[in-house]
């Protein structure tokens, strides 16, 4: 029986729920404003805050790895976010941690992400430059917590701290935020120069586990990719070759899923065995958050032959010419959107317009929030209103 089958037909078949209780993030360290308690436990109404918001609805139309594709197979940043949630729940199933604080931060941990992916984040940063700098991850906890304002008796979600820890500490403790991040932080400290949660790690290394292996299938369906190039890498060389051995008489497309989803489930079986001994004589969260390294992630091995795919899918994905091409119209687009709206506020959305600030950064922060909040297609439509056209050459796969 293979790895992927082992895990497929017993989730704990590689140790038990060993993490249940101690290390396992407590009910929660509570909201910024306090709220009369319901049926659902704190962590679960955060996850269904963000489900409803507005926020998670754009991600339906933003990009992924293309850039507004026309095909309606392809990933967009909403089906990716929601498999980014499947893969953290098993992963803290099978743990033992909290797995509806876990749901809640994959669910949430692209909010921030501006129209045309990475793109468009190179566009507002380089725009932004001057005005405190623009990152994604910080935008992710403006939007939850000052932008995203559906209640009449708060501004933002009032989600819990150990969410918004979780989320501006995605990548690991920041030493040096930028000015949005800090001016959060100084309203609702998020003890930012420590690791976060378990849960929160656990989050960020589905993410990776989720677009490593999707934006292989995205980008075999688009003919970016050949499996003849995909065999230049030994550990998928091996993992093909297992496919085929077992399915010999399957269409290749159908191999090609396979090898998809063996891979997923090597590096799922990969963090629950070195999750757990990374973890071994850990007492309590506490504990995990004043650790010197990330606790929950790949093992080394795992994590170099992660680094040789990401190495791969950057030289003939991500800067394949057609990408690179689409991708510099898209910052065109941005870059032309922040110019038109620094120079004419009067151009933007009436709501936005009367509450723009007079004083830097504040004023270009604003600018850069409904920016960073429009879909890909909005994006392209503002921009052919302003300026008469949209640059050429957006891909649409």
């Amino acid at each position: 029986m293979t790895i992927r089958a082992a895990f497929a037909a017993d989730p704990f078949a590689h140790g038990g729920r060993e993490f249940e209780g101690a290390l396992r993030s407590p009910a929660s360290a509570g909201s910024q404003i306090g709220e009369r308690r319901g049926p659902r436990s704190d962590f679960q109404r955060d996850r269904d805050r963000i489900i409803h918001s507005m926020s998670f609805r754009r991600l339906k139309s933003k990009t992924q790895v293309f850039i507004a594709p026309d095909g309606d197979h392809y990933r967009t940043r909403l089906t990716h976010t929601i498999e980014v949630a499947q893969i953290g729940r098993v992963l803290a199933r099978a743990l033992g941690v909290d797995e509806d604080l876990t749901e809640a931060l994959c669910l949430a941990h692209d909010l921030g992400h501006p129209p045309f992916g990475h793109a468009g984040e190179d566009a507002l940063s380089e725009a932004m430059a001057d005005f405190g700098g623009f990152c994604h991850n910080a935008q992710t906890l403006r939007t939850v917590m000052r932008l995203e304002s559906p209640y009449p008796m708060h501004e933002g979600l009032n989600l819990t701290w150990d969410l918004l820890e979780g989320l501006a500490k995605h990548n690991g403790p920041i030493t040096q935020p930028n000015w949005a991040l800090a001016e959060l932080d100084a309203a609702f400290p998020l003890d930012l120069a420590t690791w976060p949660s378990i849960e929160a790690q656990i989050a960020a290394v589905a993410d990776d586990i989720a677009y490593d292996n999707h934006d292989i299938d995205d980008g075999l369906r688009a003919g970016f990719l050949t499996l003849d190039e995909l065999m230049e890498l030994d550990f998928l060389a091996n993992q093909w070759r297992s496919v085929e051995k077992r399915f010999p008489n399957a269409p290749q497309d159908r191999l090609l899923r396979e090898l998809v989803r063996d891979q997923i489930g090597l590096m799922v079986n990969d963090v629950l065995e070195h999750t757990r001994g990374s973890t071994a004589g850990f007492e309590s969260v506490a504990h995990i958050r004043s650790a010197d390294r990330q606790l929950a992630g790949f093992s080394p091995e795992m994590a170099e032959q992660e680094r040789k795919l990401k190495a791969f899918m950057y030289q003939k994905l991500y800067y394949h010419p057609e990408q690179v091409s689409a991708a510099g119209h898209a910052r065109e687009v941005v870059a032309k959107l922040f110019a038109a709206y620094s120079q004419d506020p009067s151009t933007m959305p009436r709501e936005w317009h009367d509450r723009l600030p007079e004083a830097e950064p504040r004023r270009s922060r604003m600018i850069a929030d409904f920016i960073a909040g429009m879909s890909d297609r909005f994006a392209m439509q503002a921009c052919a209103e302003l300026y008469g056209d949209v640059p050429e050459g957006l891909i649409n796969v």
